[in-house]
């Protein structure tokens, strides 16, 4: 049994950025990050909040 995970607010996109690049983030809800483009980093999602910590990101193919 899968438990289910808190539905990010997008309404939060509008509000945050890359801590890098200060750039927008892409919400991507498959895998449940907001990725920087310019960074090439992916931030996680934990039960709904963003982890906006350059350390925990992971870094885009």
């Amino acid at each position: 049994m899968t438990e289910a995970q808190p539905d990010f607010d997008r309404r939060m996109l509008e509000a945050l950025v890359c801590p890098q690049t200060h750039a927008t983030l892409e919400y991507d809800a498959e895998r449940q990050e907001l990725v920087s483009r310019g960074a090439g980093l992916a931030f996680p999602i934990r039960n709904g909040i963003p982890v906006m910590l350059v350390d925990e990101a992971r870094t885009l193919d």
